[in-house]
């Protein structure tokens, strides 16, 4: 919850039940409201009619991808400055597990995201990058 005493609101975009699941309640505990997509055509419905504070993004999702959701969401004038944070595996394992990271970033259309977390998500540190661009 803000120092106003508002509850920020975050989407979840994730194809994953359980990784839905497991993000909802760790928001929900700290004191966050949650909705969620499970795909990036749905998460773009459900931001445009939700208006969250804070998206959580997935990169790798059937029907509409993560990157796809994340150029549209920055493309869009009403919610571009909604704070974007991907929570991805897509990187593989036993590589740079901050590679889609520096792609995404190395876009010249699309800025970087405003956060970005390997799975499985390390919860201090997610929180922590949740709670400073929430400013709460």
């Amino acid at each position: 919850m803000s120092s106003t005493g508002e509850t920020k609101k975050i989407l979840i975009v994730d194809d994953e039940p359980d990784v839905v699941s497991y993000l909802e309640m760790l928001l929900r505990d700290n004191g966050y409201e949650t909705v969620s997509a499970s795909n990036g055509r749905e998460g773009i419905e459900v931001a445009r009619q939700e208006r969250p504070d804070l998206v959580t993004l997935d990169v790798s999702m059937p029907e509409a991808s993560g990157t796809r959701f994340y150029r549209d969401i920055r493309s869009d004038s009403d919610l571009a400055s909604i704070p974007v944070v991907i929570v991805t595996a897509v990187t593989g394992y036993g590589g740079d597990k901050y590679g889609y990271e520096k792609f995404l970033s190395g876009r010249r259309l699309v800025p970087p995201p405003d956060g970005f977390f390997p799975k499985p998500i390390d919860p201090e540190p997610f929180l922590k990058t949740i709670t400073e661009l929430l400013k709460i």
